[in-house]
């Protein structure tokens, strides 16, 4: 079966990632882009051979398309992805899926009511390292786990700054940028649900308008596990990790929280160190793959709209602890802050 996308933003993404993740896959096909500057839209789809160039949402619908991936910036996610629930379409969604989790709710509920697919582009989860360190947790390798540390704060190139530090309005700021990516990877990996965040944030000298370019967090777990994640735009040498410890070993894992399938996974038991193995398949095609295959009844999208909610509603609920300077509470069935 061909599954045939509408790319909706002509954005560095999708350039970089996901033309390819589609392409990859069995009958997949872009057939469309959609810029609201129709000349980046014309340039867009000649430079990465898209037959088709449009400059609104409507057009894009209107096409011969089955599903679309969305890569505006975040204010305008919950009204794309609507009309196209309405127009029939799949979507794949970049995270966040929308500027607070009621309105990622009523994606979530839309899709549900048309038999849609909604998919969320966590792409972290898709990463191999990450897979191997769950399945070790699963299958009891490090004991019970008890404690967990994300590092997760980078240098935002200046191709990529723009709005994400400079307009609150279009939900820039490290929180809803990579803390819900970090809320996201430690759910999917520990097996877990946080129900408590405390945190702090900064404004390091990159952000402007009130936003925030560097965050720490520390979440409690519904199994009582306690976790710390690191969030910024400004730490040029800062490497990436994700460690997880339990009560009969430890996992450590360097340079995985990125957009490419590197690293290593070290784990440290009393039997001594083991370098864990895993596959190092694109991260985007993974995700592609999966969800053509749910649009086929098989399974479900690598992060569905639900898992979305959950890390929409985890950093809502860190940047209401670092303006309060009290811990937040997270409603364990997707509802809204207690």
């Amino acid at each position: 079966m061909s599954v045939k996308w509408g790319l909706i933003g002509a954005s560095t993404i999708a350039r970089q990632f996901m033309i390819n993740a589609i392409r990859a896959q069995e009958g997949g096909e872009i057939a469309a882009v959609m810029s609201s500057n129709p000349e980046r839209a014309t340039a867009y789809a000649r430079e990465n051979g898209i037959p088709s160039a449009v400059s609104t949402l409507d057009a894009l619908l209107k096409s011969d398309i089955d599903a679309v991936y969305i890569s505006t910036t975040n204010e305008l996610h919950l009204d794309q992805a609507l009309a196209a629930i309405k127009a029939g379409k799949h979507v794949l969604c970049e995270k966040p899926l929308a500027l607070t989790s009621a309105d990622a709710r009523k994606m979530v509920a839309a899709a549900r009511a048309a038999g849609i697919l909604l998919g969320t582009n966590h792409h972290l989860r898709n990463a191999g390292a990450h897979r191997a360190m769950r399945e070790a947790i699963a299958s009891g390798r490090i004991g019970k786990p008890i404690a967990a540390r994300v590092f997760h704060s980078v240098y935002l190139p200046e191709t990529l700054q723009g709005w994400r530090i400079t307009k609150p309005e279009a939900g820039g700021g490290v929180v809803l940028d990579i803390t819900v990516h970090d809320a996201d990877t430690l759910r999917f990996v520990l097996g877990d649900d946080p129900v408590e965040v405390s945190a702090f944030t900064q404004s390091a000298g990159m952000a402007g308008g009130g936003l925030e370019d560097g965050a720490m967090c520390i979440w409690r777990f519904k199994s009582g596990l306690i976790a710390q994640s690191h969030e910024g735009f400004t730490t040029k040498f800062a490497g990436t990790g994700f460690e997880v410890h339990g009560s009969e070993g430890s996992l450590i894992a360097s340079d995985v929280m990125t957009q490419k399938p590197d690293g290593s996974v070290l784990l440290r038991t009393a039997k001594g160190e083991e370098q864990l193995s895993f596959d190092r398949e694109d991260l985007y095609v993974r995700s592609v793959r999966q969800l053509h295959a749910a649009i086929l009844g098989k399974g479900q999208p690598a992060a569905t709209g639900e898992d979305g909610v959950w890390s929409l509603t985890a950093a809502e609920a860190a940047l209401q602890s670092a303006s309060s300077g009290k811990a937040v509470k997270i409603d364990p069935k997707l509802g809204s802050m207690k």
